[in-house]
């Protein structure tokens, strides 16, 4: 035997964990050895640590209780500093070299907690206290009460630095996922990718095989852990398996989707990738999730060294380690008999077996003595057990109590869509009933059958069905050879008359005194007892303490379980951090800045980048000499307006829309007509929500007969494809349209001013002509620049100068910007950006997104009689209400301040002249301001009741948070060439 085996006073032979590779952890700040293969909580265990925590609300002693992630005792903290992860379950923890691990719910040490005091104010802490207590003086309630509250609730405590792991999260699909990698769920996968499936075998525990590395059953002449790695080997030879241990499928959603977490390096990332969240999508799922063991209530039943039957086995078969010297056995069921068995022939004592039940025939391993229709009625022990008292008065020595209520069929996933579980007596448990997930087939223990020879039967009939169910052969595949273990239990849930504390939700400590008193109140359905007692409301959902729980409350009823019914769950099945969610969307990958193709240039140009949307944007591009941005902005319109300037507009959203139905569809979702757009031609198009206000604005170019390209505004281009899809799948599927969002594939570029038309017949190849007869106002095409590269040209403007778009494809766009930079060198041909673009559309009278705010209707805009009357599109009915055609409703106007010299402020409302400066006396507001360089004046849109009647006004604009209040004199929005003469030159 190692040193390291010595040092650790309860490791025992056999088990499956590697003696060759010792572990050094810290708990608690003691150092200890475990190895690998271990948990946190066998390592524990194999040092002779029982006591690893407290208990939620009395603080009382608590050790490890399970193997598994129903552990509702062992949680601990791991990791040190930013690392620090509370709330971790010892039970499911790997063990790694180095962990540091701390325990967590007390004040003080772990041995003398000063919080304990709870447990002697327990009597004034019962079921529901937190309703009726502190409820006088009221202001107590914010000053001192909420205070001590907060301060002593809790688990565990997040470092309060940034998390330095990493996360992802990615989809997978499958034809089958078999959820579980027990008996049945090895041969359910077997037997479905042995027929062709594609497989996602997926287990929440770091070494496969479920209960089969647990027990000391014999399949197929071997030992039942070599069985289960046999079968894993053969399922990771074939192509068509995945596996993903240390995964928890945690939550069955809709169309065959199930979230999962997948901990790849839990706790030990090293900069590498922790956790992962996959969606899997399946068509298919074989729940083969086992079954949880409950325990027995009786006087303090929660002393550390008090376990379940099954996790005893579990400690003792894989990891080599004895959870006591001296154990006792407390069974209702036959599975508590085959747990006295593999601790005596481990060489473990067995003081005693006490069975509840009087008529049962089994034979106990030699020496060890029998207490049949005995009942413990309390325990012994401060931090530790010592012994158990029966209820004949008999006092048995014990360090280690393996309990066994039964087992119950895992059935949370079957309740994710309001299946709800039904109760079968023979198995004194909930089955999956109800309306399960699409596709979900349930097998094995979760489906109730509980030994392992109809369990292998069940997995493997269950696979062949997924195939069969999916148009495959199933494969023939012989059963394992492996005998059915007895299996029988006698309902037994509590020992009565316990006048201790008894026990049923360790988590939360509600106990059965608890469950009585809420029946006794009145609270007495199975959703009334959950939240008033807080039963099955911790981090575990009650994986342990419902079934025991309800079964007390049917008992104090004077029902059948079945009677009294079972709440359901919910995801997730086990706890995922909201980092797993996030993957690597955090910090500044949360909203990943967008690049423009012209970024490399523009940033060698000195641009002055602002964020639009999720894009990075040239602001504008100043010069040697400029002193302010106003300098740079203004240069750059009055050149582009002079001669032609350049402007990146890639971040426009594009919209690629094909198919035969392809003008009908744009006809219903624009308010104006599309149908008899000709090829060839542009259209402005104007796009209204249901409730008739303007959702959008942009251009649609028809390029052949049944190909179009849609632009969006840069905010709405991500919600425009939204409702197109919506549209198109919900609406009118029966169109033949296709979609698809080619914002990324193009550069774009605005080349506007008079020498725009000179500047691009540089660069066109021969054969093409866009002089204005061929290429007019609205005009559009697929034309070959620069030597046969394709591009599209769109004779549109948003300067209102002459101005075209030319789009190519994303690889160049970088060296399109420079083509077009060196052809306009004889035309002194300038860069602007987004504020130059600005202040041209507010001189023209565009509206934007400063117009287009979700609340502003086309007739507003000054753009009502687009919305055509003679056909039917989204929004055109509701844009009929009374209150959206009113005389004296708001309308589009420009402004301009009486004095050039004043400034304007976005935001500022419209009040009159000699009115008082309150809410009833608003008229309007301001939506968008610019300087002019042109008219040396501050100019400006907004919204003014009856504006276009009202040219000529003069009104106050006022801005009461810029200290504002200034005259303006309303106008016409069209400040510039209110006859668009220049735009179609």
């Amino acid at each position: 035997m190692s040193a390291a085996s010595v040092s650790q006073k309860n490791r025992i032979t056999g088990g499956l964990v590697d003696r060759e590779q010792p572990l050094g952890f810290r708990f608690d700040g003691q150092h200890y050895t475990g190895f690998a293969g271990d948990t946190l909580a066998s390592a524990l265990l194999a040092n002779n640590v029982r006591l690893v925590g407290r208990s939620f609300k009395y603080h009382r002693p608590r050790g490890i209780l399970t193997a598994g992630s129903e552990e509702p005792n062992a949680l601990v903290t791991i990791g040190d500093g930013a690392y620090q992860d509370p709330n971790s379950r010892a039970t499911t923890a790997q063990l790694f070299d180095g962990m540091s691990a701390k325990s967590q719910t007390k004040m003080g040490l772990l041995s003398f907690d000063l919080m304990a005091v709870n447990d002697f104010l327990s009597p004034l802490l019962g079921a529901g206290f937190y309703y009726k207590t502190f409820m006088w003086p009221a202001a107590f309630w914010e000053k001192i009460y909420e205070p001590i509250i907060r301060k002593a609730a809790g688990l565990g405590s997040l470092s309060g630095l940034a998390d330095p792991d990493q996360y992802d999260k990615g989809y997978l699909h499958c034809d089958l996922l078999v959820i579980g990698s027990g008996p049945s769920g090895l041969m359910a996968a077997l037997a479905a990718a042995k027929s062709g499936l594609q497989i996602i075998l997926a287990d929440e525990d770091f070494c496969l095989g479920g209960r089969l590395n647990a027990e000391r059953q014999e399949i197929d002449g071997m030992e039942s852990a070599t069985f289960a790695e046999s079968r894993l080997a053969q399922l990771a030879a074939m192509d068509n398996v995945r596996i993903l241990s240390k995964t928890t499928i945690f939550g069955a959603f809709d169309h065959g989707c199930y979230g999962a977490l997948e901990r790849v390096n839990e706790h030990n990332a090293n900069g590498s990738i922790r956790q992962i969240f996959w969606r899997i999508r399946s068509q298919r799922c074989v729940l083969a999730a086992g079954a949880t063991e409950r325990l027995i209530a009786f006087s303090n039943n929660d002393r550390p060294g008090v376990m379940l039957a099954g996790a005893v086995r579990t400690y003792v078969n894989r990891f080599g380690v004895a959870p006591g010297k001296r154990v006792a056995i407390f069974t209702n069921n036959d599975d508590g008999w085959a747990t006295a068995q593999d601790l005596h022939a481990a060489g473990v004592e067995v003081t005693a077996i006490i069975d509840s039940r009087t008529d049962i025939a089994k034979t106990p391993p030699t020496g060890v003595p029998t207490v049949l229709g005995g009942q413990i009625v309390n325990t012994s022990g401060r931090l530790g057990l010592r012994s158990v008292t029966l209820n004949n008065g008999t006092h048995i020595p014990a360090d280690c109590l393996a309990v066994s209520g039964g087992w119950s069929p895992t059935v949370h996933l079957t309740c994710h869509q309001r299946g709800r579980p039904v109760w079968r007596d023979a198995i004194a448990g909930f089955v999956p009933g109800g309306n399960l997930p699409d596709g979900m087939i349930v097998t094995g223990a979760a489906n109730g059958v509980m030994t392992l020879a109809s369990c292998l039967q069940s997995g493997l009939k269950a696979g062949q069905q997924a195939a069969r169910d999916l148009g495959f052969k199933p494969a023939v595949i012989k059963p394992p050879r492996a005998a059915d273990e007895s299996f029988a239990i006698q309902q037994f849930w509590h020992v009565k008359g316990s006048d201790k504390k008894a026990f049923v939700d360790f988590q939360n400590d509600v106990g059965v005194k608890d469950i009585t008193q809420s029946h006794r109140e009145g609270f007495r359905s199975v959703e009334h007892l959950k939240r008033y007692t807080t039963l099955g409301m911790a981090t575990d959902q009650g994986k342990i303490a419902n079934i025991p729980g309800l079964a007390i409350l049917a008992d104090i009823s004077g029902k059948t379980i079945a009677e009294t019914g079972t709440t359901i769950f919910r995801p997730p099945y086990t706890p995922v951090p909201i980092a797993a969610f996030a993957g690597r969307s955090r910090g500044k990958n949360f909203r990943p800045t967008r690049l423009t193709p012209s970024h490399k240039w523009a940033s060698a140009k000195g641009a002055v980048f602002v964020e639009t949307g999720a894009w990075l944007r040239a602001q504008w591009y100043p010069k040697t000499g400029e002193t302010e941005w106003r300098q740079s902005v203004d240069r750059e319109v009055l050149a582009t307006r002079a001669s032609v300037g350049i402007c990146d507009v890639t971040t426009l959203g594009k919209i690629d829309i094909q198919g035969r139905d392809a003008a009908a569809f744009l006809n219903h979702v624009y308010a104006n007509g599309f149908a008899k757009l000709p090829i060839g031609k542009t259209r402005y198009g104007l796009m209204l929500r249901e409730d008739g206000m303007v959702m959008d604005d942009g251009t649609t170019a028809r390029l052949g007969e049944t190909h179009y390209v849609m632009t969006t505004t840069t905010a709405n281009a991500v919600g425009v494809f939204r409702h197109l899809e919506f549209c198109h799948q919900c609406l009118w599927p029966e169109l033949d349209v296709q979609l698809i969002s080619i914002t990324e594939q193009y550069a774009q570029y605005a080349v506007a001013g008079p020498n725009a038309r000179r500047l691009l017949e540089k660069l066109i190849d021969l054969g093409e002509d866009i002089s204005n007869e061929a290429f007019p106002f609205m005009a559009c095409g697929e034309i070959s620049i620069c030597g046969g590269v394709k591009a599209r040209l769109f004779r549109i403007s948003f300067s209102g100068e002459l101005a075209f778009e030319i789009a190519v494809p994303s690889r160049y766009g970088d060296a399109m910007v420079r083509a077009l930079m060196t052809a306009g060198e004889e035309f002194g041909v300038t860069p602007y950006g987004t504020e130059a673009l600005g202040v041209m559309r507010i001189e023209k009278g565009h509206v934007a997104g400063n117009e287009l705010n979700g609340q502003t209707t086309a007739r507003q805009m000054g753009l009502g009689r687009m919305v055509s009357q003679s056909k039917d599109s989204i929004g055109l009915v509701l844009s009929r209400r009374p209150e959206l055609v009113r005389d004296d409703d708001y309308e589009l106007i420009g402004l301009k301040p009486v004095n050039p010299d004043q400034p304007l402020i976005a935001g500022s409302h419209f009040i009159g002249i000699g009115a008082s400066t309150v809410a009833e006396n608003d008229e309007g507001w301001v939506t968008s301001i610019a300087y002019s360089p042109h008219l040396k004046s501050a100019i400006g849109l907004g919204y003014i009741r009856r504006g276009n009647s009202r040219h000529g006004d003069i009104v106050r604009a006022v801005n009461l948070l810029g200290g504002q209040d200034i005259k303006v004199e309303l106008c016409s929005p069209h400040f510039i060439d209110p006859e668009g003469t220049r735009l179609h030159g």
